[in-house]
């Protein structure tokens, strides 16, 4: 297959499959709608449809985009542990990495906890079967986890993040590079959403962020070399890290 007829198959499926999910979850929500409604920023009751179908989505996207089985599985666990923190997490005053690494510390396991290293994991897994050298592995594995926190720190307003997915894989999309093709696969499945995200029918919640985000990451870590892989690191450790920061304010 070209590389062209890659992208638009990788782009389909993950579209298709992100609105047949989509549709089937509002149809059918399983344990009933209400189990499935939140209250945004604005007092609007939404559906947390969009999460868990951008996560199959985006993982359907990456099969014919070529980047391996290892993609799918990375974010298919960015999504099932961002949909966790969605339903164990609902409410829990705690914010950033420092805080869960202190419940950590202390003996309990926070939902936090789980999306920090069950991400990176993942992360890390990516990066073992798309590279060959362990610092680019490393890199990797960072970029995977960082782009999946990036994308869920996005997410505080309708269409935000879905927006923001859709102008960074763009690029990626069009540069003729092996991480065009990936980068298919989230821009599918936030197109699949964006609509309903912006007109607060839906959210991604933890879930489909984290989801989309692992899959830009699965792009940007097919697409660049080393120096790429460092210098997208080095930001989205500095954004992480302000990222942080500002959680930490906002829950004091």
């Amino acid at each position: 297959m070209s590389r062209h007829g890659a992208r638009t198959t990788a782009f389909l499926a993950a579209y298709a499959a992100t609105r047949t999910v989509a549709t089937a979850l509002r149809r059918r929500p399983p344990g009933g709608s209400e189990r499935w409604q939140r209250t945004n920023y604005a007092g609007r009751v939404v559906d947390l449809c969009a999460g868990p179908a951008t996560t199959l989505g985006a993982a359907a996207g990456t099969l014919p985009a070529g980047a391996r089985g290892a993609a799918a599985l990375a974010v298919l666990v960015a999504g099932a542990c961002g949909g966790y923190d969605d339903i164990v997490g609902a409410g829990d005053p705690r914010r950033g990495f420092r805080a869960h690494l202190s419940a950590l510390r202390q003996g309990e396991i926070t939902s936090g906890a789980v999306k920090l290293f069950g991400i990176g994991a993942a992360g890390l897994a990516v990066g073992a079967v798309l590279k060959e050298r362990p610092v680019d592995r490393l890199l990797a594995g960072i970029v995977v986890a960082g782009s999946a926190h990036l994308v869920n720190l996005l997410d505080m307003r309708p269409g935000r993040a879905t927006i923001a997915v859709l102008g960074l894989a763009g690029p990626g999309l069009l540069r003729r590079v092996p991480g065009g093709a990936a980068a298919a696969a989230p821009m599918g499945a936030a197109a699949a959403v964006v609509i309903d995200d912006l007109g607060e029918q839906t959210m991604l919640g933890d879930a489909g962020a984290h989801a989309l985000g692992a899959a830009l990451g699965v792009a940007i870590v097919a697409g660049n070399g080393r120096a790429g892989l460092a210098a997208h690191a080095a930001a989205l450790v500095t954004a992480a890290a302000y990222g942080d920061k500002v959680s930490r304010a906002a829950a004091s």
